[in-house]
């Protein structure tokens, strides 16, 4: 009798931090039998701190080392583990350590040669600590741009998701300033390209897309400011309607989400860091997805960081991280 071809998408979730929250939160999720559901989960990173983890939660998971996706069981009841063997016992939680921050990196780099090899279909991402990456030599400001260089990406963009909110930033990682500089039209034209592109293959047919402002009113026709507006913003606009798109903007940021979560909008384009994230996090930080644009492999993250201050204690929730799975395997391609 021919057997039927498993079509669940296998994602790749990465460990990240090992002296954060990240280990607990894995398990914590991979005790839910909807996420088996939904896909294959297959964790990159130490099975060894797991199993710390596990102890500290009280999981009844039973974690098994593997070499390659090919050995995996992926049966609710077994969490299964490429295991890169970095960590050694007793490794603190709570702390800012080196080889907490090599080993995330190296989760990272094997979860993407996965992807690319086609062993896996996409990315999920437990919280790195930056400090850590840093502190291992690996000088990124995070996984959006660590996983840009991995992939030879010149340019992705980072969406956050949240209830009644999507959000897609024109810059980052940057300082204020800087950020103000970098913006220019072809910039955001290419983001909110990138963002209706991501939509459209999640089924939207014309998404509503709203484009925040620099200044405060969006610079109330050239009353506050130095006529960023006119200068960065409004030529991008234009080329998008122009195309038909249902592009609107630029508009004051101050009202614009609220806009958007009563259901005005299907995306909001942020022009900086904080412009987009503080929203997203007032609408709900243990539900949130970060989600990044562009790259050749699909890659979701919760939306919150390493929690030291809670690590190790076996309190972490794991509802962003199931969140994030859902848009993995919501984004990844189809597999049968």
């Amino acid at each position: 009798m021919m057997q039927t071809p498993d079509t669940r998408p296998i994602v790749a979730i990465t460990m990240g931090d090992a002296s954060g929250i990240g280990p607990e939160i894995i398990l914590k999720a991979l005790a839910r039998p909807e996420v088996y559901a939904m896909c294959r989960p297959l964790v990159v990173g130490d099975a060894g701190r797991l199993r710390e983890a596990g102890g500290l939660i009280g999981s009844a998971l039973a974690v098994r080392a593997v070499q390659t996706p090919a050995e995996a069981g992926f049966v609710c009841g077994t969490a299964d583990v490429v295991d890169l063997g970095l960590i050694p016992a007793g490794h603190p939680f709570g702390k800012v350590l080196p080889l907490s921050g090599e080993a995330a990196f190296r989760y990272i780099e094997r979860a993407t040669r996965l992807v690319e090899a086609g062993q896996a279909d996409a990315i999920c991402t437990a919280p790195l600590s930056k400090e850590a990456l840093h502190a291992a030599g690996h000088k990124y400001p995070g996984h959006t741009e660590l996983l840009a260089t991995l992939t030879n990406t010149p340019e992705v963009s980072m969406m956050l998701v949240a209830p009644k909110l999507r959000v897609i930033h024109v810059t980052t990682h940057v300082g204020l300033i800087d950020a103000i500089r970098r913006i220019e039209p072809g910039l955001v034209f290419r983001v909110i390209e990138r963002g209706r592109a991501t939509l459209v293959k999640a089924g939207f047919d014309n998404p509503r897309i709203g484009v925040c402002g620099i200044n405060p009113h969006a610079g109330e026709n050239g009353l506050f400011g130095q006529g960023e507006e006119e200068e960065k913003i409004i030529p991008a606009v234009r080329e998008c309607q122009a195309k038909g798109w249902a592009v609107e903007g630029p508009l004051p940021a101050d009202t614009l989400f609220f806009r958007a979560a009563r259901g005005d909008f299907d995306l909001v384009v942020a022009m900086y860091h904080d412009q987009g994230h503080a929203p997203v996090k007032v609408m709900g930080l243990e539900a949130g997805v970060n989600i990044t644009i562009g790259l050749p492999v699909v890659r979701t993250s919760v939306d919150h960081g390493t929690a030291f201050d809670i690590a190790g204690k076996g309190i972490a929730d794991d509802g962003s991280l199931v969140e994030a799975l859902k848009q993995a395997v919501d984004l990844a391609p189809r597999r049968g």
